[in-house]
């Protein structure tokens, strides 16, 4: 399904940790309706609700990801139902820059994260946007990373986490259960040398992003090329410093779960039933600490991408969710207006 609403795309920076970071606001459109009389704005459902300021939804993609890797369609779509919506790249990837001697393709979850705080600070500055009322939407390592953030906010309104990893050493586990110990070993071993190397001032190891079982790679579960290569962008690399392995093992995003609870923000949890990249067990616990409302979908980890079985109903479910909230309004409601 495409969007029926036009939406209109306008990158922007921002700087976090006094490095430039490139995003993307995207909004729908007023459009102009010609006739003989003098024109005439028709404006959509969702402009009209800029009048006052529309929520603004900030999506946070995953591990080594980039806005033109499955981002741009949730964006769109959920700009087609009268929110804005703010797609980013972390520092290091993609379009944004690198600080002066770091590395580009390195994964910092402090550094991610005071991205992720940087872009929706970035946001409400927008025009149009209503500075208190933000909506937080992520995939994969950026499900866990809306929940840290939002658990530290008092102007976000929402969380969605799609497939979110929300539990580095649960990881752990069940990366045991689809890769031989060799292939671990060699993962882990690449991971302490380029971690070693990091701290001698020296470049880190880089190993691919996604790779075919047997190789080595932070992805290597059958189909995860396949599947990673299908939705990469043109500023996306199939590269990432191997000490990644390192970094993800003390994630745990879950204990602020509880907060979300203890504050009343609704959250949105999708699972894939046979993910083999966050496990589920992890994430099902957590959205019941955080009394969040949970959807499943009988796919893999990446099969709520655009192309993908379950992109349909995963944005569908994401719409309905803001919408019961007062946040959004159905698509079919914004292109009738």
């Amino acid at each position: 399904m495409t969007t029926s609403t036009p939406v209109r795309r306008t990158t922007f920076d921002f700087r976090s940790g006094g490095v430039r970071c490139a995003a993307t606001h995207h909004q729908p459109v007023v459009e102009v309706r010609a006739s003989a009389s003098p024109p005439v704005l028709e404006v959509r459902a969702s402009a009209t609700l800029e009048t006052s300021g529309a929520p603004v939804v900030v999506l946070a993609h995953g591990l080594a990801g980039t806005q033109d890797a499955g981002m741009v369609e949730f964006a769109e779509r959920f700009a087609a139902a009268g929110l804005h919506a703010v797609t980013f790249d972390y520092r290091g990837f993609g379009a944004s820059d690198v600080a002066p001697g770091a590395h580009r393709q390195v994964v910092s979850l402090a550094d991610q994260l005071a991205d992720l705080n940087a872009a929706v600070d970035a946001a409400k500055e927008l025009p149009g946007v209503d500075p208190q009322r933000v909506v937080l939407w992520g995939d994969s390592l950026g499900g866990g990373h809306v929940i840290t953030v939002a658990a530290e906010r008092d102007d976000v309104v929402a969380v969605i986490s799609a497939v979110p990893l929300v539990d580095g050493l649960a990881a752990a586990r069940l990366a045991l259960r689809h890769h031989t110990p060799a292939q671990l070993l060699a993962s882990t071993g690449r991971g302490m040398v380029s971690a070693a190397r990091r701290r001698l001032g020296r470049g880190p190891t880089m190993i691919p992003v996604v790779a075919r079982p047997g190789e080595v790679g932070a992805l290597t579960v059958p189909g995860a090329l396949e599947d990673y290569l299908a939705i990469a962008g043109p500023t996306w690399r199939n590269e990432i410093a191997a000490d990644v392995v390192m970094e993800l093992g003390g994630r745990e995003p879950a204990k602020a779960a509880p907060v979300l609870a203890e504050r009343g923000i609704p959250w949105l949890v999708q699972v894939a039933d046979f993910d083999r990249s966050a496990p589920v067990q992890a994430a099902m616990k957590a959205a019941f600490a955080g009394r969040a409302q949970v959807r499943h979908y009988p796919g893999d980890h990446f099969d709520l991408f655009a192309g993908r079985p379950f992109h349909e109903p995963a944005v569908r479910h994401a719409i309905h969710f803001l919408q019961r909230l007062g946040l959004a309004q159905t698509e079919r409601e914004a292109a009738r207006a």
